[in-house]
């Protein structure tokens, strides 16, 4: 895997070689950025379902000034906090260990603001986490711009704009 666009482009960083990751494709990966790009430059990022970080450290890379990730597996975040150092980018980030949709159910708007500028999750495909986190973020938006990965087929609540690469999609949800 290899950072796209920015600060850190064309650096390689790793992935685990088994276990519950799928990282994101370089292309998907790559859509998703383009439709934030104008949103990133000085903005708060979380992370969800962090995986090896790609996501976080993609927008880091292209001006994002912090980046919360939050990832369940040990060993998957050892790869994303090795991702980190090598990238040397701890101080514009922190790594929670946890579940992603429990985190994002306790995220608080900090007083008219919203606690993040951008979301980006990318949940395990199968098990209607998707749905799940989009809802969250449909009750409480703790994000202006919230975007989730999902399976082509599944299906999301409304409001979002579903852009789909072959058998993922990307859909992203603004608040007004």
């Amino acid at each position: 895997m290899r950072i796209i666009a920015g600060e850190w482009r064309g650096r390689r960083i790793a992935a685990p070689t088994s276990g519950p990751v799928r990282p994101t494709a370089d292309r998907v990966r790559e859509a998703w950025m383009s439709i934030v790009q104008h949103d990133l430059p000085d903005a708060r990022v979380l992370d969800l379902f962090a995986g090896t970080g790609a996501l976080g450290l993609e927008a880091l890379s292209r001006g994002a000034r912090w980046v919360d990730f939050v990832e369940a597996d040990a060993r998957t975040l050892r790869v994303l906090l090795s991702n980190v150092e090598t990238l040397e980018a701890g101080s514009r980030c922190a790594t929670h260990r946890g579940d992603a949709l429990r985190f994002a159910e306790r995220v608080q708007p900090q007083g008219a603001a919203r606690a993040y500028d951008v979301c980006f999750a990318d949940p395990p495909y199968r098990l209607g986490l998707a749905a799940q986190v989009a809802e969250c973020w449909l009750a409480a938006p703790f994000a202006t711009i919230f975007g989730v990965e999902h399976e082509a087929r599944a299906t999301l609540p409304d409001g979002g704009d579903t852009r789909r690469y072959g058998d993922s999609a990307i859909t992203i949800y603004r608040a007004t």
